[in-house]
């Protein structure tokens, strides 16, 4: 196959790749430089045709790429897509969607590493996203503080699903695991709980991983075990 002959196959591959139609000499003509008549590009198709690269599927059609074409076109002609800018973006853009995805997996995993841990409330806000996930609720709710006073578990409640993210916001974290003992002025339904609170970072961004219970808590236990999740968090 000449020169002539290859650019003649892959503009008809790449006509057919994007109309899916058969392609004829005029719109080679029209669409592509070919410095010659009309004629020989019709008989450089024929040979082309002959070779087994090319397919005539009527005797008025075009023609259109047999296998054979399209395998000596990836390994000979191919060329990098004049699309290649949007796939580009396209794939970053699905790249930090899956990236993102596996932020909030292991931030999720670590959590529920954590609330298999201690007997209180396992939470973490996540890297990109305006929300905390937390596990361990129930259990936290059965421990006799809140047993004996519905109002101060419905508060607790209403902290983590609607203003726990906020409340993190404000606070200054750093790798030092902190702690919110009874602090009303955070929030009035903190004032008979504990909070302790360390940050991570994911590809670098930060998050906060904590633990929520009673002021009764083991904070010796908690804060080893609290440790050891963050650190796992930020060991990725």
């Amino acid at each position: 196959m000449d020169e002539r002959q290859a650019k003649l196959l892959t503009a008809i591959i790449d006509q057919f790749i994007e109309t899916a139609l058969p392609v004829g000499s005029k719109r080679l003509l029209e669409s592509a430089d070919f410095a010659v008549s009309s004629a020989t590009i019709r008989s450089e198709m024929s040979d082309l045709e002959s070779a087994g690269f090319l397919l005539q599927p009527h005797v008025s059609a075009g023609r259109i790429p047999t296998a054979k074409g399209y395998r000596v076109y990836v390994q000979e002609f191919m060329k990098p897509t004049r699309h290649e800018k949007a796939v580009r973006r396209k794939f970053d853009e699905l790249r930090e969607q899956y990236w993102q995805r596996k932020d909030q997996e292991r931030v999720y995993e670590a959590i529920a590493l954590l609330a298999h841990m201690v007997p209180n409330v396992a939470f973490a806000t996540v890297p990109h996203k305006e929300r905390v996930y937390y596990l361990g609720l129930a259990n936290t709710l059965r421990q006799p503080e809140f047993q004996s006073n519905p109002l101060l578990a419905s508060g607790v409640v209403e902290v983590l699903e609607h203003r726990l993210h906020d409340v993190i916001r404000d606070l200054q974290l750093d790798d030092e695991v902190r702690y919110y003992i009874g602090e009303e002025h955070i929030l009035p339904q903190f004032q008979s709980c504990s909070v302790m609170l360390t940050r991570y970072t994911i590809r670098g961004s930060e998050g906060a991983i904590g633990i929520m219970g009673p002021l009764r808590m083991d904070y010796a236990y908690n804060t080893v075990a609290l440790d050891l999740v963050a650190n796992l968090l930020r060991s990725h």
